[in-house]
């Protein structure tokens, strides 16, 4: 279990506690982002079984979950975020039971944003492999080998945003991400979030996704509605200015990026799109839509 963290000792502490009380064994790794709250002293003294690493600057959750990932020694990772907790000892072992398909390279876990309502969200609907087409990164498991393959977060999104971005290249990969039905995480959404920082982040690497995944012919098309959307959202919001400015660096970012440009399959992008904008799919439904895994190219050959 992959734990990136900054300045929330206290939602850090009631995690470790729930994450101890799983029925099964937990390899834990805190991957601290420059926390000047006392979680260091918090995991030495508390928590010595926890792997530990700090950096004395911040370099964003995704850099984070990307060492922890390479750390890790198991096989399917759980990530959290900081101000989750399990509140069943159960959640871990019915998602591991869910990584069932040779397909399922990430997989969405059940949560509750708690302050807002009681409302499960990233729950599969009924039973068999409903395929979405991205987790919510409060509450998520992927394949370490999976992840490791595809390149894991794109380092230089930050926060916000890399979920689907990740999401959208395993697919392309051949691996889908699945809803699970596991007992509900309670995220409990700190009240320390910086939104300013989210309207920034979340409309530049709206751009980022579509400079980095979209193919032709429907960049140019993806790219101005990209662009209209976030201003429209920005007005709407009342925070029009920070989301201008994201847009904007998203752009500048995109030309000093060129290179990087690896626009998935024609065929993958419309799968995605149609996922995100109708819901999920039963994978028997989709797979044929899906590329040969090279596993199952190497052993053929």
């Amino acid at each position: 279990m992959v734990l990136a963290t900054r300045n929330r000792r206290e939602e850090l502490r009631a995690l470790l506690v729930s994450a101890r009380e799983q029925s099964v064994p937990l390899e834990i790794i805190v991957m601290d982002d420059g926390s000047s709250d006392g979680t260091p002293e918090m995991i030495r003294q508390q928590f010595p079984d926890v792997r530990f690493f700090e950096l004395a600057s911040a370099r964003g959750p995704a850099f984070q979950r990307n060492r922890g990932t390479e750390l890790a020694s198991c096989e399917i990772v759980f990530s959290l975020d900081d101000d989750a907790l399990f509140v069943s000892a159960q959640t871990v072992a019915r998602t591991l039971e869910e990584f069932d398909h040779p397909r399922i390279g990430a997989l969405g876990i059940p949560f509750i944003n708690v302050q807002q309502d009681s409302v499960v969200q990233q729950r599969a609907p009924s039973s068999g492999i409903h395929v979405t087409d991205a987790f919510v990164g409060a509450a998520h498991a992927v394949r370490r080998d999976v992840f490791l393959q595809v390149g894991g977060y794109r380092e230089h999104f930050f926060y916000m945003g890399e979920e689907g971005d990740l999401c959208l290249r395993m697919m392309n990969a051949g691996y889908v991400t699945r809803l699970g039905r596991a007992d509900p995480v309670h995220h409990l959404e700190s009240f320390r979030r910086n939104l300013s920082t989210a309207d920034f982040s979340g409309r530049r690497n709206d751009i980022l996704f579509c400079w980095h995944n979209v193919p032709m012919p429907y960049f140019p098309l993806h790219l101005l509605g990209t662009t209209i959307n976030g201003l429209s959202f920005g007005l709407r919001a009342g925070r029009f200015w920070n989301m201008l400015e994201g847009i904007a660096s998203g752009y500048a970012n995109s030309f000093r990026r060129w290179k990087e440009r690896r626009p998935v399959s024609p065929e993958i992008y419309r799968l995605h799109r149609s996922l995100k904008k109708h819901g999920p799919r039963l994978l028997p439904e989709i797979q044929q839509r899906l590329p040969e895994l090279e596993t199952d190219a190497v052993q053929r050959s």
